[in-house]
C-alpha cells in the first residue's frame, strides 16, 4: 500500500505567524503605483458609494487599481456590448425574476417540447450569451479573440458536471481532451488554463463512497485503503467529518474497477495537459464529495507537477477549515519539492452545505459571517502570494470582491511580484465583475475570465447553479451596472455633441453657399 503523506503538526501551530495579512506587506514599491486614494478625494468614489465598508480595511498604502475612470475601464467594450451587459446584469440581480426562472426550469413546463424550445431560445439569447462563451469550439474561439483584444485571457471550461455512469464519463473525457487540443491551437496569450470537474469523469456515487472511506481513515488511521495512492493532506481536525458517522464497507470489486477507470481518465487528461503545457484546474464541489476530489487532484499533482504547476486544486475560503487545509497541503508539497498550484475562491454551496449540516445536527462547515469568509480568503491569498514571491507554486485568485482585489494587488506589488509573472493570475466569471477585471488589467496583472462553453441544454445546470447559489454574487454587479451606466451616458452625450457639431457645421456651409 502506498504511504500516506502527512504534514508536521508544528506547522499548523505557526499558521497565524506565517500568514501576514494582505495589508501588512506593502513596501516602497507599492507607493510608486498609480494610486486609488479615497482619503484624498473630496467626493466618495463609485466604489465607496456602493461598498462603504471597503474603507474599513483599506491598506495603509495606495492600491494600483482605479475604478473611477469608467471611460478607460470600458475603452475596449463596444456600446452594444455595454448595453446588453447592463440589461442582463440587472435581470440577474433581480431575485423575483431569478425565482420565477428557477420555478419554470424546475417545473413540468420544461418537459413540454414547445415550451422547452421557447425557454432554451430565450436563455440562449440572454443569460447564456452573457455568462457563456458559446455552444461550439468555434464560438468559444471567437469569444476568446474578443477578450484577448480587451487585454484578458480565458480559462476554458467544457461545461459538463455530474455523471452517474462510466459511458457518460468516457464521453466527458473526450470533451475535456478536445478542450486541451483546442486551447493548444489558439495563441498562447489567449488561454491561461482549462478547467475540469472530477464529477464529470468519475460517477457521483463512487465519489461519495471514496470520500466516506477517506474520512473514516482520517478518524481511524488503522483503517486500510489498499487502493490509495500517495497524496497531500486532505483533512484537518476542523474539517467536516459528520458525513461519515460509522465505518463504511470496503469498495466492492466493481467499485475498485470503476475507481481505476476514473483514475485512468484523469491520468489521460493530465498527460495531455502536460504534453501541451496547458495548466489544468480542478474545480471544487460540496463537502460530501470534496475529499475524493482533493484525493484525485493531489495524487495527480504529485505525478505531473514536476518543474511548474500543471494540476491546480481549488480551495473554498468560505469553509472554516480552508486556511488550515491550504497551509497543510502547500507546505507539505513544498517540502516534497512539488510545485503545487491552487485556485482560491469563496465558494458556491453555502445554502446546501448549511442545510445538510443542520439536518444531521451539526454546525455548518461554512463561516458564520461574510467578514470571516473575507478574512479567510485574504489570509489564504496572503499566504500564497508570499510563496509566489519566493518562486514557489502557482496561484489563481478568483474573486469578485473589490476589497480583496485591491488588497491582493497591493500585496503583490509590495512583495515585488512583477507584471506578467506567470505564477499569479486573477480571475472572474465571464459576464461578471468586468470593472474589477479591467482595473486589474490596467494595473498590469494577468487576468482571466472563466469561460464555460457547450450546448445550451448541457450548460443549463451551470446557469441554474449560478442563479441559485450566487444570489449574493449577482448583487455585487451593482458597481458594474453603475459604471456601465455612467459610460453609456458619456457615450450618448458625446454622440449628441458630435451630431450638434455636425449640424452646426452644415448650417454654416448653407449660409456661406447662399451668400452672394
Amino acid at each position: 500500500m502506498a504511504t500516506r503523506v502527512l504534514s508536521s503538526p508544528k506547522l499548523l501551530k505557526n499558521l497565524r505567524t506565517l500568514i501576514r495579512p494582505l495589508n501588512s506587506a506593502a513596501s516602497s514599491a507599492a507607493a510608486a503605483v498609480s494610486p486609488l486614494n479615497f482619503d484624498d478625494k473630496p467626493e466618495l468614489s463609485a466604489v465607496e458609494k456602493l461598498h462603504p465598508t471597503t474603507t474599513l480595511h483599506q491598506p495603509t498604502t495606495t492600491t494600483p487599481l482605479d475604478f473611477d475612470d469608467h471611460q478607460k475601464l470600458f475603452a475596449s467594450v463596444s456600446t452594444l456590448k455595454l448595453l446588453r451587459s447592463s440589461v442582463n446584469l440587472g435581470l440577474a440581480s433581480n431575485e423575483t425574476f431569478v425565482d420565477f426562472g428557477m420555478w419554470v426550469m424546475n417545473s413540468r413546463l420544461i418537459e413540454t417540447p414547445l415550451v422547452r424550445d421557447i425557454i432554451l431560445k430565450t436563455v440562449k439569447h440572454t443569460f447564456f450569451e452573457h455568462f457563456c462563451a458559446g455552444e461550439t469550439p468555434s464560438e468559444a474561439a471567437e469569444c476568446l479573440r474578443k477578450i484577448e483584444e480587451a487585454g484578458l485571457r480565458g480559462m476554458l471550461v467544457y461545461a459538463v458536471e455530474h455523471t452517474s455512469d462510466n459511458a457518460g464519463c468516457d464521453r466527458n473525457l473526450e470533451g475535456f481532451l478536445q478542450s486541451v487540443e483546442f486551447a493548444k491551437s489558439l495563441p498562447p496569450s489567449s488561454v491561461s488554463s482549462v478547467v475540469a470537474k472530477i464529477t464529470a469523469i468519475c460517477p457521483l456515487g463512487l465519489l461519495r463512497r471514496i470520500s466516506d472511506l477517506l474520512r473514516w481513515q482520517y478518524k481511524d488511521p488503522s483503517f486500510t485503503l489498499p487502493w490509495k495512492l500517495n497524496t497531500l493532506p486532505i483533512f484537518t481536525d476542523s474539517s467536516a467529518l459528520y458525513h461519515t458517522l460509522q465505518a463504511p464497507r470496503p469498495l466492492a470489486p466493481q467499485e475498485e474497477s470503476d475507481l481505476e477507470l476514473a483514475h485512468h481518465r484523469l491520468v489521460n487528461l493530465c498527460q495531455k495537459c502536460a504534453q501541451h503545457n496547458v495548466p489544468l484546474i480542478i474545480d471544487a464541489e460540496d463537502t460530501s464529495i470534496q475529499p475524493a476530489i482533493d484525493y484525485f487532484t493531489y495524487s495527480s499533482a504529485i505525478m505531473y507537477n514536476k518543474h511548474h504547476p500543471i494540476v491546480y486544486g481549488t480551495i473554498q475560503a468560505y469553509l472554516k477549515d480552508a486556511r488550515e487545509r491550504l497551509f497543510n497541503a502547500a507546505k507539505t508539497a513544498q517540502s516534497l519539492g512539488i510545485p503545487m498550484g491552487f485556485k482560491l475562491v469563496r465558494g458556491a454551496y453555502m445554502s446546501s452545505e448549511t442545510k445538510l449540516a443542520s439536518s444531521l445536527g451539526f454546525d455548518s462547515p461554512v463561516h458564520n459571517g461574510i467578514r470571516d469568509t473575507h478574512a479567510c480568503f485574504n489570509d489564504c491569498a496572503s499566504f500564497m502570494l508570499e510563496r509566489i514571491a519566493d518562486g514557489y507554486g502557482g496561484l489563481v485568485l478568483a474573486t469578485h470582491n473589490l476589497e480583496s482585489g485591491q488588497l491582493a494587488a497591493s500585496k503583490a506589488r509590495g512583495l515585488g511580484i512583477q507584471k506578467g509573472n506567470q505564477k499569479l493570475e486573477f480571475a472572474q466569471l465571464y459576464g461578471m465583475s468586468d470593472a474589477l477585471s479591467f482595473g486589474l488589467r490596467n494595473a498590469g496583472f494577468q487576468v482571466s475570465k472563466y469561460l464555460p462553453y457547450g450546448p445550451v441544454d448541457m450548460v443549463m445546470p451551470y446557469l441554474l447553479r449560478r442563479a441559485e447559489e450566487n444570489r449574493g454574487l449577482l448583487s455585487t454587479s451593482s458597481l458594474d451596472r453603475l459604471l456601465m451606466g455612467k459610460e453609456l451616458k458619456r457615450r450618448l452625450k458625446s454622440l449628441q455633441f458630435a451630431k450638434s457639431g455636425m449640424a452646426a457645421s452644415a448650417g454654416s456651409m448653407k449660409i456661406e453657399i447662399g451668400t452672394p
